[in-house]
């Protein structure tokens, strides 16, 4: 019988608390947008609630691989969608500051 120890549920915490952080960084960006009335805040608002899901749910995911896979290291094609939707709310955050400067 196969031990994986508690490595798989480290990683399954780990994204969920990623995802927690990334979530509640969301909620004030839309309160942000909420205040001002600003539509690229409210899209970057979005982009990271979005982010927050994708990160919860491959965490959740790659956790059940890890216990399923007995020692063998997941493929990680879903974490480079991840990283994708992240790195697109920070562009979309970064657009926002830089047309509130202007303005």
């Amino acid at each position: 019988m196969h031990d994986p120890g508690l490595q798989p549920e480290r990683t399954s915490l780990a994204w969920t608390r990623t995802a927690l952080a990334v979530l509640l960084n969301a909620l004030v960006v839309l309160r942000g947008a909420w205040v001002d009335g600003s539509a690229v805040l409210l899209a970057t608002g979005g982009m990271l609630a979005l982010a927050a899901c994708a990160l919860y749910g491959y965490g959740v995911y790659r956790g059940r691989v890890l216990l399923a896979c007995e020692g063998q290291v997941p493929h990680p094609s879903g974490l480079a969608w991840v990283a994708a939707l992240v790195l697109l709310a920070c562009a979309t955050g970064a657009t926002g500051v830089a047309w509130h400067q202007l303005h």
